[in-house]
């Protein structure tokens, strides 16, 4: 299945949709969601793709009453199956997610979605500015969709905890998707220790991304990716600061021709907050 779709062509499915002549319906959700600014309610109003329903990432992509798993914790299956069906999914929908930052806040969507068992879940690539730069309206205000019947059922996208990631890099490639500087231990502004997860390698989710926001090319991809030492056919796994641009990276994993790259979905926020594991610095 596409892990992708672009703009012209979401468009172009919607306009088909709306005027009746398919029987097929597209659903966009948008992601607005960043470190500094968790709540992009006011974003989405201000402007987003017609009929996209906004998604809160911290209320619905995760369940903070979950203790010890990070700052993210992956929701219950009933609780995902609520949110989806606030957003009015169906079985047998196409789901397009997307944000305005390169698709690394809406890969947590995605990946929840594929794990849900959701068959046909895409990233709009480029995200929100290629939309705009394609010359594609946007909307304002709300959209309250009416209440789907989709069910979540989990366990269609591998997962490691924290015991199986501290072990990982004696058999596979764990890849840290967080910049560079929190990776080497340089900087660190939220979580409780600085550097990364010993044998770990530097994979930076930006780094997937062309200077448009889009993905890389699968060839370029490849090459990215074995130059981290990954190779097909042989282990890899993801983490990131609570779990969220790792899913970026299992995407471009996919992208690349890895289907089966595992998340670690703790990542380094529920790591460094066990001071009985070690944390390495350096590059």
């Amino acid at each position: 299945m596409p892990i992708l779709i672009q703009p012209d062509e979401l468009a172009d499915r919607l306009a088909v949709e709306r005027a009746g002549a398919s029987t097929r319906r597209t659903v966009v959700l948008d992601v607005r969601w960043t470190l500094a600014q968790p709540d992009g309610s006011a974003a989405f109003a201000a402007g987003h793709i017609p009929g996209a329903v906004y998604v809160d990432l911290d209320r619905e992509l995760a369940d903070h009453d979950v203790e010890g798993e990070g700052r993210h914790p992956l929701p219950s299956e009933a609780a995902f199956t609520t949110a989806m069906r606030r957003w009015g999914l169906r079985d047998g929908d196409t789901v397009v997610v997307t944000d305005d930052v390169g698709n690394q806040s809406a890969a947590r969507a995605w990946w929840l979605l594929r794990h849900a068992g959701v068959a046909d879940v895409r990233m709009l690539d480029g995200a929100l500015s290629a939309w705009r730069a394609a010359g594609h309206p946007l909307e304002t205000g709300e959209v309250m969709p009416e209440p789907g019947d989709a069910t979540a059922h989990y366990g269609h996208m591998p997962v490691i905890d924290i015991d199986r990631a501290a072990a990982f890099p004696a058999t596979g490639v764990l890849l840290d998707a967080r910049a560079a500087e929190r990776y080497r231990g340089e900087v660190e502004p939220i979580d409780p220790r600085a550097g990364h997860i010993p044998g770990a390698v530097s994979a930076p989710s930006g780094d997937n991304l062309d200077a448009d926001g889009r993905f890389l090319p699968p060839a370029a991809m490849r090459e990215r990716f074995a130059a981290a030492g990954v190779r097909p056919g042989e282990p890899v796994a993801a983490y990131c600061g609570s779990g969220v641009t790792a899913a970026h990276e299992v995407a471009a994993l996919a992208i690349a021709g890895i289907d089966d790259a595992v998340l670690y979905p703790g990542s380094f926020s529920q790591w460094s907050s066990d001071r009985t594991r070690p944390v390495a610095t350096g590059p």
